[in-house]
């Protein structure tokens, strides 16, 4: 994409912006590095990517590279056998367990996010490292003293000794005869070694080796000789644990080291991931969408095959409260666009606003616009724009701007976009008109897709004649002297200089003197395009008062829609209620019938008599268990929207709409994912009265299903879930598992036991180290689905085998 164009667009200024939502230095260079791409497969990847991390930042607003920092240089030094720090090991297990954390989240959820779950899998720990990292590494950045057990014994040797050296000094300075001899009865260091503080004129007084005296010479920093073997071996201690750390450190180093591609891999798609969860993030604050990219396509004869569509385009860089909405609509036989209007009334920002959204869709950014909104992926895009002058070059205004277009011509082809501002400017009008004209027809001849602003009448009648090119202009207010910054496609610029000098005040025979030479044809020309600009902001009000009307009407029939549901949940409640009296009446006259039976036999009399009631009664019960069916009380089919908050009747819980059929929904429960018919679902701001009577027909929830519904609405993480839940079988099989992936697998095996009202499970971990039982059975004690555990009996495997009691709710 051509570097002067981004600079002329301020595209610079978009990916500044986009900047600001970095979460780490990686992603931020990327956001810098960011260039619109001209291939359209890539193109509406990036744009798919976007939208997915708007759907998944909808359920999870807290979602992000979880504190990743950008780790390349450290394994790159770790590559080449440098030696790292603790504090950079513990760096490095943080972004590793930030990938595999963030690689869970995409995996549960690739069904909606197959772009973000794709790009997880690179964010996949190389398998051992972080366990290598914890064990040797605290959480403070230090080396662990059970690292190995030569740390662990020089430690506890180094502390031995520390201790008896301290002891031996702290036994000299509270020496009754020794203390008077002191400056104070404290221990101090000087390099690096323990001293006591003497004072000078009892120097020789005690045996020991100087180090240091004070800067008024008055004490002397002594080591006494009985102390010089216990400080020498504390001082060995010292320099061996740090051989060891060092050593301990290289080994880890190298072990890091080895995975140096896959660790680069891993930082760098959590990198791609943050600029993906950035673009994601400005969109929702631009308001934006994203817009349908097309191919070019065979069109109108002549015409090059590209597409703009932009409706109520803003431009991204403007204050979104003042910023004015344009539409930029082409159809199939235009592919270029000629704007004419006064100065500072729009045109720029016009011309900018499509270039610099071109921009964005081909950098997979989502465009503040309306949706629906259409653009071809351009090859490349130009703009001249601006003032081109340049002292260094000796170079005029007009030179600039022939210098930039010359260049812009050589490069241009039938799949680029070309942008030019106050064509044929800064020189004699006529010429400058002239050289205008030749400059759109070598651009419409070469089938180039172009928008220019200029202020030439001439080129209203050139676009007028021209196929494939069509008349703009930036609308003026002649009551406020102002321009109103909307443009109007199919209407060419007026002449508004007239009418301005009349409302400031001209002298009227002035303005008649001028009126009167001027062309004839020219003055009806121009009150014919007065009238059409006033029919067209006539057909402009009329409209915008039609929406008003449809969207009071919309909120109208969606008020009644609430109330006819609230009426419709209130007689459900009423015929469920007579219906369970109902039922429980049938079923005290079948008790009866069957005492009246037992009797009857006992007498022996016989029973023919309770036949027909038998048979009447058994008809009622039939007819009061059959279910109240809703009625549907909507008036208008129901429109539901992916994002939509409703409501699923049957579980009593609210959710976010995630998939439509046309029969049914599935909804976002809190974490799990529900499928529900449509008549099932409670419109959204819909009264929540009466529920109780809700769909009858639906099955009864299973009381543990329903507990975790509950419980899930508050929990952050999605998971998959069917209420009628399916059995995962009796065992688990966890020998040979690191414990953390252990205890993943445990979690979602106890949580679907217990979904599917099992008693008991039975987990296999093994006898080994004891290690991966301790883990498990403690996960066991913690489990809310779990009452109790016990170990195996010897035929099931002993304390290889742990068996878990689920709760009997």
């Amino acid at each position: 994409m051509d570097q002067k164009t981004l600079n002329t667009l301020e595209f610079n200024k978009i990916q500044s912006k986009l900047a600001e939502y970095a979460a780490f230095s990686a992603s931020k260079e990327l956001a810098f590095n960011l260039r619109p791409e001209n291939k359209l497969d890539l193109v509406q990847t990036s744009l798919a990517a976007t939208s997915e991390a708007r759907y998944l930042l909808s359920l999870q607003a807290e979602v992000s590279v979880g504190g990743s920092r950008d780790i390349r240089p450290w394994v790159n030094r770790a590559a080449q056998h440098g030696v790292l720090e603790a504090s950079e090991l513990l760096t490095i297990k943080t972004t590793l367990i930030a990938g595999r954390d963030l690689h869970r989240v995409l995996e549960s959820n690739a069904d909606k996010t197959p772009h973000l779950a794709e790009l997880g899998q690179d964010m996949v720990p190389p398998p051992g490292i972080i366990e290598a990292i914890s064990k040797i590494i605290t959480d403070r950045g230090e080396v662990a003293d059970n690292a190995t057990p030569k740390l662990a014994s020089i430690r506890k040797e180094t502390k031995i000794a520390h201790d008896r050296l301290l002891g031996k000094l702290q036994q000299m300075i509270s020496d009754p005869n020794k203390i008077k001899l002191l400056q104070e009865a404290i221990i101090t260091q000087r390099n690096g070694r323990y001293v006591i503080p003497l004072r000078a004129e009892f120097k020789g007084r005690i045996k020991a080796i100087i180090h240091d005296q004070s800067s008024s010479g008055a004490t002397l920093f002594i080591e006494p000789l009985s102390t010089v073997e216990l400080n020498n071996r504390w001082h060995e201690l010292q320099l061996e644990e740090r051989d060891e750390i060092r050593r301990i450190l290289s080994e880890l180093s190298d072990q890091i080291g080895a995975e140096v591609y896959t660790i680069r891999n891993l930082v760098y798609a959590l990198a791609k991931f943050d600029l993906i969860l950035m673009k994601a993030k400005y969109a929702e604050d631009l308001d934006a969408v994203e817009p349908i990219m097309v191919n070019f396509q065979e069109k109108a004869e002549g015409h090059p095959g590209s597409t703009i569509r932009l409706r109520d385009a803003r431009h991204p860089l403007l204050d979104p409260n003042t910023v004015v909405a344009i539409d930029v609509e082409l159809d199939d036989e235009t592919f270029g666009v000629i704007i004419t209007g006064p100065n500072t009334g729009g045109k720029t920002v016009s011309l900018k606003t499509v270039g610099l959204l071109a921009l964005m869709a081909q950098s997979g950014l989502h465009i503040p616009a309306q949706s629906g909104s259409q653009l071809s992926v351009f090859s490349d895009i130009f703009a001249d724009i601006g003032d081109e002058q340049s002292i260094e070059q000796s170079l005029s205004t007009f030179s600039g701007h022939i210098t930039n277009i010359t260049r812009i011509l050589k490069q241009a082809t039938s799949t680029c976009l070309v942008l030019f501002d106050e064509l044929g400017s800064g020189t004699d009008p006529q010429e400058g008109s002239a050289l205008a004209q030749a400059l759109l027809t070598f651009l419409v001849s070469h089938q180039i897709t172009s928008i220019i602003a200029t202020h030439y009448p001439e080129l209203k009648a050139y676009a007028h004649s021209t196929p494939g090119v069509i008349n703009a202009s930036m609308e003026f207010n002649l009551r406020t002297l102002k321009p109103t910054y909307h443009l109007l496609i199919g209407l060419p610029g007026r002449s508004n200089a007239l009418a301005i000098c009349e409302r400031l005040g001209l002298q009227k025979e002035i303005i008649e003197d001028a009126r009167s030479r001027v062309d004839p044809n020219e003055l009806h020309a121009e009150d014919l395009l007065n009238e059409i600009h006033r029919q067209n902001k006539i057909a402009r009000r009329e409209r915008r008062s039609a929406e008003k009307a449809r969207k009071r009407a919309r909120d109208k029939e969606k008020e009644l829609d609430q109330k006819l549901e609230k009426i419709e949940d209130q007689r459900l409640e009423i015929l469920e209620k007579a219906r369970q009296e109902a039922e429980d009446t049938v079923e005290t006259l079948q008790e009866e019938i069957r005492l009246l039976r037992r009797d009857l036999a006992r007498a022996r009399q016989p029973l023919e008599a309770l036949k027909a009631m038998e048979e009447k009664a058994d008809a009622i019960q039939a007819e009061v268990q059959t279910p109240v069916i809703r009625k549907e009380a909507s008036s208008s089919p129901r429109s539901f929207k992916l994002g939509d908050k409703v409501k699923v009747r049957s579980v009593g819980m609210k959710g976010v709409i995630t998939a439509i059929t046309e029969s049914d929904v599935e909804v976002q429960v809190g974490n799990l994912r529900i499928r529900a018919e449509l008549k099932d679902i409670q419109l959204p701001g819909a009264q929540d009265e009466s529920e109780s009577a809700a769909v009858q027909q639906q099955p009864k929830l299973n009381s543990r299903v329903r507990k975790v519904l509950e419980q899930s609405a508050k929990q952050e993480n999605p998971a998959i879930i069917s209420v009628n839940h399916p059995s995962p079988g009796s065992e688990l099989d966890l020998r040979g598992q690191m414990a953390e992936d252990a205890l993943a697998g445990l979690e979602n095996f106890v949580e679907n036991a217990y979904l599917a009202a099992m008693p008991f499970v039975r987990i296999i971990h093994g006898k080994g180290t004891g290690k991966l039982r301790q883990v498990v059975r403690q996960a066991l004690t913690q489990s809310q689905y779990i009452n109790r555990w016990e170990s195996g009996t010897e035929r099931e495997g002993g304390d290889g085998v742990t068996v878990a009691f689920l709760n009997n709710d």
